[in-house]
């Protein structure tokens, strides 16, 4: 398990106020998804998704990166890809008090999988691996499906703010996926162990990180975390990236993609950038091919204030 932001015993009084207040009506909400069921669950969701979270500030940035995105797109192909991910996003929120129902086995699994030609979960265990992607569907079955295979993972995660929020969703990644989760905000030493032991981590690059470094992302520079590409080339560990798209009746298919291939250099700098670029246009293929599977509201690309900020520590 992973530790929250803040442990509950060390807030203070406010926070404690605030933030059981805010745990309150989600709990509220987890509690009437369980009751409905997965199927029921992840429908409601999705209503919610569709009729209530455009209403939402971060529907603003949704816009902003779709038009900076597919500016050959029309407005209405816009809008469509917008409903699809809200859509799917209100899914994921619902099918939160149901990750225990997710696996790929069993008589009626709900996570279908498929390796890229010539290679097997066995051909890739027992070796220093980082399964990596993004936001795609619901972005917690592809630590799942690690866990199920057979693989000795950690899912690198960031906790929710609320530490109430964030021990009750550890335990529910824990049901099915990793017993390990390593959080974000403290993560190097614990990845670098993880992978020295030849094991996996599972992580999300596709959020913007005001250190990371500036890779090409839908032709514009994005801040990208480096450190898939800092740990692969200080242990040797090998890159898969995999994507995952939803299927109807909140079911799931993860394709996992040939290991990356990359050759340093010997220049450690320009090498990890050459590796984050060559992670992040993947990251960009699987996006392009259906965009609606995406979460639009990161703020992906640099704004004024971070370039400033980059400038000031050159």
């Amino acid at each position: 398990m992973t530790e929250s932001q803040s442990a509950p015993s060390q807030l203070t009084l406010g926070q404690k106020l605030r933030y059981g207040a805010e745990a309150s009506v989600f709990f509220a909400f987890m509690a009437l998804f369980r009751v409905l069921g997965l199927d029921k669950a992840s429908r409601l969701g999705g209503w919610i998704g569709r009729n209530i979270f455009p209403l939402l500030p971060p529907d603003r940035i949704a816009r902003a990166n779709l038009a900076l995105a597919f500016p050959e797109k029309s407005q209405d192909e816009r809008n469509e890809i917008r409903r699809t991910m809200w859509d799917n996003l209100g899914r994921v929120v619902g099918e939160y008090p149901h990750l225990g129902a997710f696996s790929p086995k069993g008589e009626d699994p709900r996570i279908g999988y498929s390796f890229a030609p010539g290679v097997t979960a066995e051909s890739l265990m027992g070796k220093p691996l980082m399964f990596l992607s993004g936001h795609f569907a619901n972005w917690e079955m592809m630590p799942i499906l690690a866990q199920q295979l057979g693989f000795d993972a950690a899912t690198v995660v960031r906790p929710p703010n609320n530490p109430y929020v964030a021990n009750w969703v550890a335990r529910q990644r824990c049901i099915n996926g990793p017993a390990t989760l390593i959080a974000k905000h403290n993560a190097v030493r614990s990845m670098f162990a993880q992978l020295r032991g030849d094991k996996s981590l599972c992580m999300l690059v596709d959020q913007k990180l005001r250190e990371g470094i500036a890779v090409p992302f839908f032709g514009r520079d994005a801040m990208t975390t480096p450190a898939p590409a800092v740990l692969a080339l200080k242990t040797g560990a090998h890159i898969v990236v995999a994507s995952n798209r939803r299927l109807p009746g909140a079911r799931f298919h993860v394709t996992v993609f040939p290991m990356l291939d990359f050759t340093p250099s010997g220049d450690e700098d320009r090498d990890t950038l050459a590796l984050t670029a060559a992670i992040t246009a993947k990251i960009e293929e699987v996006v392009r091919e259906d965009p609606g599977q995406w979460l639009w509201i990161h703020n992906r690309w640099p704004t004024p204030r971070d370039i400033a900020r980059t400038k000031g520590r050159a």
